[in-house]
């Protein structure tokens, strides 16, 4: 308690004066015996940035006060053992009776209405989440006074009828491991007063910043992909509740105002217009609020509707009406704005209370109407889909078997019904011959299916117009996020489209089924781990982590009659113990993978085992780059890569330290995506071009690439390219004045004012096709695949003497398979390399010119990167 005495003082002594004139709430009595937060904690609502402990313990302490009001649920735990809880808040009578209130909202949620006497006594369910991101600091704070507010005021009417006729849902800091760290950081900054210059150490964090969780995730992009425990559990229990109305409260620049929607454009096209009319309509009274207290605020501007893993978009695409909120941040107590005027902590709070109070009026005074809003959603979803020629996505169990099984999963654990047809079934005019998994998007869910399944999602015509002429007159364009997320596509699988299926043999597939390993036997001789999908990876690497002996190939072979990739593996009885069958039948079990007995070592086509082919394996150690010139998201997104779902430890070691590390110690050293400068760092290039050329496995990612290219550098023999659409200009003259112009046109002016020097446009994100050079070992297990473009990197091939271009980019005209492309960069972009390798010395340089790791939602490429991680290093002499 000291500590926050000190940091109470420090506020109270500077700008008391102001945080009480920020402090103006909705009058109202509290019930005196209702603990508050300075009785709990030791200060008051917005005086002091709140830690993950004090959230958890002021909530618990409502609760434990009102049990017939407030209940405190745990929906999980994050990485670093932080509980994740949300309040469930309503009337005595509600909360009475919450199971039976449960099942009517899940009838309405399959698309049925409930009789008028049913639905009039059932409440709708307003989800309220504040701190997606941990250094967006106030409405965590401002969940507090929400959850105090509702369970102390006394004789309120608005309070009173927003408890009979709502359950209202908080989850007070969705971020608990990324708020700490920023609370860490702003307290070991703060000296004797807090400071209002945003240049200050308390305003300025160090790296990675507390916006992301423990692995470094943007929360707020992880919807659908499913990848973290914050998202999980809150995917979980916001399935389990149904709501109508669910809110993420964010914050954005200190400069700015307030946002609430409705959002701007471009809208996802599964958006109904009665949800953009609801938006409307609940904007419009935040705004009534928002005059009544004297706050600026601002709508449609920024924070679009389109992609799905947005905490406003998944939701919904469900059938609530989902809000971001955008309070302008102080990043501590107190902001000196640009234009003179102070932001606080305290203000931000209450802005936060006003649109959650603005919100729930709007719903409590309208509940019915929200209700069977939600139910026609969900049933109009079924009856568009059963019209539908697209109606049932098959996803093909022969190809990528692991990530089609994997996404049957994550389907499922969304609430999608996923079936399973048996191996030799026909459908889409298709014979399967691993059987097949279904989805029917004529359920509740359908918007959401056909958004995440469906090979492109399109923008609307006039928005993209308005986007190229944008361009065409120098201005940005208006695309926040990427435009392509095909799950499909994203995984590798292959998936198909038709109108009917035959599903009198189907079963269910659950979000907890283990995925089924296909072993069989005893191998005499050994065992063979076709290098095929993720899974057979995950397999190679746990044998090899657990000492088992394995040797890889550069070609295919042929034995009784199958053909087996290059990089499949083979594991001998005479290079391991007697229990090697053992052993990794447990692990392919384990996993879901693939393992094949072999008797003896004859192979029908190919090279034989004692082949030079062949390259003897071993366990890799890898290291990662990490810290200041980094992207957080980069390297926190390939090290979760790496150890989650691939199962091999990562080193991260900080880039100022990688100048004087002793980097033979690993194998394999990443560098993720950069802001520049990092040679500059470190010192010198000196120790990673003496790690590989002593047999090191270099791995640079996206912008990261660049970093090896510098002449002084010179460890990948490629360049970045200007755009395509300029000149040399006119060249400079020695003299003091240049030679004189005649412009015959405005044309001929525009392409004089041009800058020549531009780089490509920015690339939002799409998904684009890349074609494979099947002879080199980085190629292993692919003929082609599907990668994620963003940004403006374009760089030049690979001249054939200097290394080899293993993954180039399609031709023009087949090169995007989902989302929207500028024609200039699409031309650009056919056949330039995504993929490089580059021998030096007894080591080898891979080059990814876009991350195979953005967001680990890639997984048709976690195969590539083990190709790089696990096959580089038996293909280098060290």
């Amino acid at each position: 308690m000291g500590l926050i005495r000190f940091f109470i003082s420090a506020v109270f002594a500077v700008c008391l004066a102001h945080v009480a004139q920020a402090q103006a709430y909705p009058e109202t009595t509290y019930d005196p015996d209702v603990p508050t937060l300075p009785e709990v904690v030791g200060y008051d609502h917005g005086n002091v940035i709140s830690s993950a402990a004090q959230i958890t313990t002021f909530m618990q302490a409502l609760a434990a006060h009102a049990p017939d009001r407030m209940q405190v649920r745990s929906y999980g735990e994050t990485w670093q053992g932080r509980p994740l809880s949300y309040a469930v808040i309503s009337s005595p009578e509600n909360m009475a009776r919450l199971d039976a209130i449960q099942a009517d909202l899940g009838t309405l949620a399959r698309g049925d209405q409930l009789p008028a006497d049913r639905l009039d006594a059932t409440p709708a369910v307003v989800w309220l989440s504040y701190g997606v991101h941990g250094d967006e600091i106030t409405p965590p704070d401002s969940a507090l006074f929400m959850a105090y507010h509702l369970i102390a005021a006394q004789n309120d009417a608005l309070v009173d009828t927003i408890l009979a006729n709502t359950i209202i849902i908080i989850d007070p800091s969705q971020n608990p491991d990324g708020r700490d760290r920023f609370v860490h950081s702003f307290r070991s900054a703060l000296g004797l007063e807090p400071l209002d210059d945003r240049y200050t150490a308390e305003h300025d964090q160090p790296w990675p910043r507390g916006r992301f969780n423990h692995y470094l995730f943007d929360l707020n992009r992880d919807w659908f992909a499913l990848t973290q425990p914050e998202t999980q559990g809150k995917v979980a229990a916001v399935l389990q509740w149904n709501p109508v109305i669910y809110v993420d409260s964010h914050e954005m620049g200190g400069d700015s105002t307030y946002y609430f929607p409705p959002a701007a454009r471009p809208y996802n096209p599964n958006i109904t217009t009665d949800q953009k009319g609801r938006q409307v309509q609940l904007g419009q009274n935040m705004a009534s609020w928002f005059d009544r207290f004297g706050v600026d605020y601002f709508t449609r501007e920024v924070f679009d509707a389109f992609y799905p893993g947005y905490g406003d978009m998944w939701p919904t695409l469900n059938g609530a009406i989902a809000m971001t909120f955008e309070q302008a941040s102080p990043r501590g107590l107190l902001f000196r704005r640009y234009d003179g005027t102070l932001l606080t902590y305290a203000e931000g709070v209450r802005n936060n209370v006003l649109t959650s109070l603005a919100t729930l009026e709007t719903v409590a005074q309208n509940k019915n109407s929200f209700l069977t809003d939600y139910a026609d959603f969900r049933r109009t979803a079924v009856d568009e889909a059963r019209r539908a020629d697209d109606r049932y996505v098959v996803l093909d169990l022969a190809v990528r078997r692991y990530e089609a099984e994997a996404m049957g999963r994550r389907l499922a654990q969304q609430g999608i019904t996923v079936q399973r047809v048996p191996a030799g079934s026909t459908q889409c005019r298709n014979t399967y011959s691993e059987g097949a998994l279904i989805v029917d998007m004529a359920q509740p869910q359908g918007r959401l299916i056909k958004t995440l399944l469906s090979q492109s999602t399109p923008l609307a015509p006039d928005f993209v117009a308005e986007q190229e002429s944008r361009r065409d007159r120098g201005l940005n364009h208006e695309l926040y996020d990427v435009t392509a997320w095909s799950l499909p596509l994203m995984d590798g699988v292959s998936a198909e489209q038709c109108r009917r299926v035959d599903l009198s043999n189907a079963s269910a597939v659950q979000a907890s089924d283990p995925i089924v390993a296909m072993t069989s036997g005893t191998g005499q001789f050994g065992y063979i781990v076709p290098w095929s999908d993720g899974g057979q990876a995950r397999l190679v690497i746990a044998a090899l982590k657990s000492g088992l002996v394995g040797i890889t190939t550069d070609e295919a072979f042929v034995k009784n009659g199958r053909t087996y990739p290059s990089g499949s593996v083979v594991f001998t009885r005479a290079d391991n113990s007697a229990s090697l069958g053992t052993d990794l039948t447990a692990l392919a079990e384990d996993i879901g993978a693939e393992l094949v007995p072999i008797a003896n070592s004859w192979v029908d086509d190919g090279p034989n085992f004692g082949s030079s082919a062949f390259a003897a394996m071993r366990m890799p150690k890898v290291a990662i780059a990490w810290g200041n010139g980094t992207s957080p998201t980069s390297a926190g997104n390939t090290r979760f890569v790496l150890e989650q779902q691939m199962g091999v430890p990562v080193a991260p070691i900080r880039v100022s330290t990688l100048g004087r590390a002793d980097l033979s110690l690993y194998d394999v050293l990443i560098i993720p995506d950069t802001y520049g400068g990092l040679i500059s760092q470190m010192g010198s290039a000196a120790r990673l071009q003496e790690f590989v050329r002593e047999g090191g496995v270099l791995v640079a990612i996206g912008t990261g690439v660049s970093e090896l290219t510098h002449e002084e550098v010179g460890l990948l023999s490629t360049q970045l390219e200007l755009a395509t659409t300029d000149g040399d200009g006119e060249g400079e003259s020695e003299e003091r004045r240049v030679p004189g112009i005649n412009f015959a046109s405005l044309a001929e002016y525009e392409e004089h004012i041009h800058d020549h020097r531009a780089r490509p446009e920015d690339i939002p994100g799409v998904l684009v096709k890349t074609i494979a050079e099947t002879s080199h070992w980085m190629a292993a297990g692919y003929d082609e695949a599907t990668a994620l473009v963003t940004g403006r990197e374009i760089y030049r091939p690979l001249n054939e003497g200097d290394g080899t271009n293993v993954f180039r980019f399609a031709d023009a005209d087949s090169l995007l398979e989902s989302g929207y492309l500028w024609e200039e960069n699409r031309l650009q972009l056919a056949f330039k390399p995504f993929v490089m390798v580059e021998r030096q010395g007894d080591g080898v340089v891979i080059g990814f010119t876009q991350s195979p790791t953005t967001r680990a939602y890639l997984n048709g490429l976690n195969l590539m990167l083990a190709n790089a991680v696990i096959l580089g290093p038996a293909r280098v002499a060290r």
